[in-house]
């Protein structure tokens, strides 16, 4: 499982380009000026080869995606009925 700081991580030294402000870990992406359209697809090829599982496009929602603690729990849900379908 991706935790918190890997999320953050790889937001900070991949779409904030190395950025140091600090963010937490309910700050939204788009509010901030974090993400884009671009970097919606680094962040899920990310988390799909950390993971090991596939986003549908239907789950690319901000939701699921605007920020460290929505990613955190939207991988801990997916996790989560993927145990309980197999």
């Amino acid at each position: 499982m991706v935790s918190a700081e890997d999320i953050r991580q790889f937001v900070v030294e991949n779409l904030m380009l190395g950025n140091q402000r600090p963010i937490a870990d309910t700050d939204s992406f788009l509010e901030c000026g974090i993400i884009d359209s671009t970097s919606v697809l680094e962040l899920i090829e990310y988390l799909e080869e950390r993971c090991g599982f596939k986003i549908q496009d239907q789950e690319v929602v901000p939701e699921n995606l605007d920020s460290i603690q929505n990613i955190v729990l939207f991988l801990a849900r997916k996790a989560g009925n993927m145990t309980a379908a197999a």
